[in-house]
C-alpha cells in the first residue's frame, strides 16, 4: 500500500529528531511495509495537554506518549514557569514515576529537559506512588511536579500529570496556557535551550518520612487488632502502604502475593482498577483464605483505593460512594470538632455528603467532577480545615497534606474506622445500614456509552451538544422537573422525588458518562426495603436513559 508523500515526509520529519531508536525503528519499519492508514492515525494531530496532563498509548508520533512527545511537554511545561513564576529557578520541580514500562525513562526525560532550562529537579530516585510525588511539592515548596503515570489505565498506556506550587492538578486556563507553550516548542524544536543546566538531585528520606508522618497523624490509632488483607494491583504503593499500616498499629495484615510487587504487565488483571469487574476476585480470595473482615486495593499508582467488606459468608466491594458517607460520619462525628471544618465532594457523587455536614455542623462544598476541581474549594477557603474531600471514582483526600486523591492515607483511615466500630461490635454493613436510616437510602448506579473507532469523539460530543441544545422534557416515562448546565458539557437532569442523572463525557477515555441517584427514607427504619424501592426506581431510569442516548 503506498503512503501519501506528504505524510511520509512528515513521519520521516519526526524520525529526525525521535531521541528513541526504538520508536524510530517503529515508524521506520511502517514506512517499509506501507502502513499508511496507521500513521494517518497516528500523524492526525498531538495528544491533547488538558486538565490531567497528557495520557495515551506508548508508540511513535505525536498521539502516543513516547520520549519526543514528553520532552516536548517538559520544555513547554518549564518555559510556562518561567514565563508565570518568578522564583521558579530557586523553587525547581519535583519529578516522580510509577513502574510502567518507560515511566523511569520519560521521567529521566522531563527532568534533563527541566534542568535544561535552568530549573533545579528532585527526582524520584525510584518509582513512587502519585501522592507522595504531589506531597512533596508543598513540603519542598515547588514550583510544580510532573509525575508520569497512567493511574489505572491499561499497560499499554502512560502518562504525565502536572501539578503546580499548590499542589493541585492545574486546571483551567492553566492547562490552556501549558499547551500553548508546548505547541510553541513544537513550533520552534527548541527542547534544550543553550546555556548551563540546572542541578538534578534525587528525592531525599526526609520527603516521605514527612508524608509518613503526615498521614499517621490524621486519624486515630486502631481500638482492637483487625485481619486485613490488601492488594497493591502490581503497583507501586503495596510496599510503603504495609509499612504504614504496622506502623499504626495493625499487625494482622496480609497482602495478595501476586499482586504485591510492581509489574508494568498486571499479569493478574485484565484491567487495572480496583473498580472493574473481577480486579479484587484476588482480594477477597486472600481475605476468605485469611479471615480478614476489611480488603484494601489501591490502584497501580496508589493514589485510588477499593474497600472491600466481609458480609456473613460472603464478601462485598463498597462503592466510592459508600466508603465517602461512612468516612465523612466517621470523621465528622468521631474524629475532629469545630466550626471550621470542610467537606468536599463533586456533583456525580451521592448527595448524602451533604446531609452529614449539615447534621455536625460542618460546612460542605460541591465541585465540578475531579480532583482538580476538589482541591480548589479548600484552597479557596484557607480560614476552613479540610476534613475529607472525595469523588464517587474510589477517590479520596483525608485532610489537606496532599490536595489530590490519596489512596494509602484513605486507607489508613479506612482501617482506623474499622477497627474502631469493631471495637463496639458493629460491621461497616451495619454501619450503613445506620446511615441509610438516618439520611435515607441513597442508592447511586452510574454506567458509560462507549464510542469506537475513529472519529468516536466528535461522535459523543455531538450527542452532548444535542442534549444541551435541547434537554429532554421526559426520561421514559417520568417527567423531568429541572434542568441545570453545571459546565458546557455536564448537564444535570433532576426527575423529582430524589432521582437525577448527570450527564457528562469522560475527560480520558471514549465514554460518555451516566451518574444516577435515588432517595429513598426509610420512615419505618427499615434500611433493606429503602434500598430496594430506590434500586428499582434507578433500574427504570437506566433503562430509559440508555434507550433515549444510544
Amino acid at each position: 500500500m503506498s503512503i501519501a508523500p506528504d505524510l511520509a515526509a512528515t513521519v520521516r520529519d519526526w524520525i529526525a529528531i525521535d531521541p528513541d531508536p526504538e520508536t524510530r525503528a517503529e515508524l521506520e519499519g511502517m514506512l517499509a511495509r506501507g502502513e499508511g492508514d496507521l500513521l494517518a492515525e497516528r500523524f492526525a494531530g498531538r495528544v491533547a495537554f488538558g486538565t490531567a496532563g497528557l495520557r495515551s498509548g506508548m508508540y511513535g508520533g505525536p498521539t502516543g506518549m513516547c520520549r519526543l512527545v514528553v520532552r516536548q511537554a517538559a520544555a513547554g511545561i518549564a518555559r510556562h514557569l518561567l514565563a508565570g513564576i518568578p522564583d521558579a529557578r530557586t523553587r525547581g520541580v519535583v519529578v516522580t514515576c510509577d513502574a510502567r514500562h518507560k515511566s523511569d525513562v520519560f521521567a529521566r526525560d522531563a527532568a534533563e529537559v527541566v534542568a535544561a532550562h535552568g530549573i533545579p529537579v528532585t527526582l524520584g530516585d525510584r518509582p513512587w506512588p502519585t501522592p507522595v510525588g504531589v506531597f512533596a511539592v508543598r513540603h519542598l515548596a515547588a514550583a510544580a511536579a510532573i509525575v508520569i503515570t497512567a493511574s489505572h489505565n491499561p499497560a499499554s498506556d502512560n502518562g504525565m500529570k502536572l501539578f503546580m506550587g499548590d499542589g493541585a492538578q492545574i486546571a483551567p486556563p492553566t492547562d490552556e496556557a501549558v499547551a500553548a507553550c508546548i505547541d510553541a516548542v513544537v513550533a520552534d524544536g527548541v527542547i534544550l535551550p543553550p546555556g548551563e543546566a540546572a542541578a538534578i538531585v534525587p528525592l531525599q528520606p526526609d520527603v516521605v518520612e514527612a508524608y509518613r508522618s503526615a498521614v499517621l497523624a490524621r486519624v486515630p490509632s486502631p481500638v482492637v487488632e483487625i485481619p486485613i488483607a490488601m492488594s497493591a494491583m502490581h503497583g507501586v504503593g503495596g510496599a510503603l502502604l504495609r509499612d504504614l499500616l504496622h506502623a499504626a498499629g495493625h499487625r494482622a495484615v496480609t497482602v495478595v502475593a501476586e499482586q504485591h510487587d510492581p509489574d508494568p504487565d498486571f499479569p493478574t488483571v485484565s484491567f487495572p482498577n480496583p473498580e472493574e469487574a473481577g480486579a479484587t476476585d484476588l482480594l477477597i480470595a486472600e481475605m476468605a483464605r485469611t479471615g480478614a473482615i476489611l480488603g484494601l486495593a489501591l490502584d497501580p499508582d496508589a493514589d485510588r483505593i477499593a474497600v472491600c467488606v466481609a458480609d456473613g459468608d460472603h464478601h462485598r466491594q463498597l462503592t466510592g460512594d459508600e466508603v465517602g458517607a461512612l468516612l465523612g460520619e466517621w470523621l465528622l462525628s468521631e474524629v475532629t470538632d469545630g466550626d471550621d471544618r470542610l467537606v468536599i465532594t463533586t456533583v456525580v457523587s451521592s448527595s448524602r455528603l451533604q446531609k452529614i455536614a449539615a447534621r455536625h455542623g460542618a460546612h460542605f462544598e460541591q465541585t465540578l467532577t475531579g480532583f482538580k476541581w476538589l482541591a480548589r474549594a479548600a484552597l479557596g477557603a484557607p480560614h476552613l480545615r479540610q476534613v475529607i474531600a472525595y469523588e464517587e471514582a474510589i477517590g479520596y483526600a483525608v485532610g489537606s497534606d496532599v490536595f489530590d486523591k490519596d489512596g494509602i492515607g484513605a486507607a489508613l483511615a479506612v482501617a482506623s474506622m474499622t477497627s474502631a466500630y469493631t471495637a463496639r461490635g458493629i460491621t461497616l454493613i451495619e454501619k450503613l445500614d445506620e446511615l441509610d436510616r438516618t439520611y435515607g437510602a441513597h442508592v447511586t448506579g452510574n454506567f458509560s456509552l462507549r464510542y469506537e473507532g475513529i472519529g468516536w469523539r466528535e461522535r459523543r460530543d455531538a450527542t452532548v451538544a444535542r442534549l444541551v441544545a435541547a434537554p429532554p422534557t421526559h426520561i421514559g416515562s417520568s417527567a423531568v422537573e429541572h434542568v441545570e448546565l453545571l459546565a458546557p458539557d455536564v448537564l444535570r437532569v433532576e426527575l423529582g422525588d430524589g432521582v437525577r442523572v448527570i450527564v457528562r463525557p469522560s475527560g480520558t477515555e471514549p465514554k460518555l458518562k451516566c451518574y444516577c441517584e435515588a432517595v429513598e427514607p426509610a420512615p419505618d427504619a427499615d434500611a433493606a426495603a429503602a434500598r430496594g424501592r430506590a434500586t428499582e426506581r434507578l433500574s427504570a431510569l437506566r433503562t430509559a436513559l440508555e434507550a433515549m442516548l444510544s
